[in-house]
């Protein structure tokens, strides 16, 4: 089990309060608090991140969100109770969390862009790339879902 390495964010404080003010920037966007929750939980669980697992799922139940919506993420193409505007987001997750390998190839951009326009498109992005790097502060620092 991990154990908490270092208080981060009161050593450095400067770093984070960049990571917040990008945080609060992604809350502004076109991209509803739904579809930003689901990226959230999604690359999360794509990224092994038990803690931001944690947070983002109890967020997403606080604003309503359904236990079959967050239970079904690790399926999501598989499921009916997704918009298309929200596995078009969760498509682009999975490839900008596992660029390395899966890119972000021309079918997976014509298919986000049906349904989100270059100002949306950017903004998920951005959200996509908030949650990865958060998952890679929470899990290289240490920190615990309790």
């Amino acid at each position: 089990m991990m154990t908490k390495r270092i208080p981060y964010d009161q050593t450095a404080p400067d770093g984070l309060q960049i990571m917040m003010k990008m945080e609060a920037y992604t809350k502004t966007s076109n991209i509803n608090w739904t579809t930003r929750e689901l990226i959230k939980i999604r690359g999360s669980q794509l990224n092994g991140c038990a803690y931001c697992i944690n947070i983002h799922t109890k967020d997403a139940r606080k604003m309503g969100e359904t236990e079959q919506r967050i239970y079904g993420l690790n399926a999501w193409e598989e499921c009916n109770f997704y918009t298309p505007e929200e596995k078009a987001a969760l498509l682009l997750t999975e490839h900008v969390t596992f660029i390395s390998n899966k890119r972000v190839p021309d079918d997976v951009y014509q298919e986000v862009r049906k349904y989100y326009n270059e100002k949306e498109y950017v903004d998920l992005i951005l959200i996509i790339n908030q949650i990865n790097s958060w998952n890679r502060i929470a899990i290289s620092m240490g920190n615990i879902a309790e």
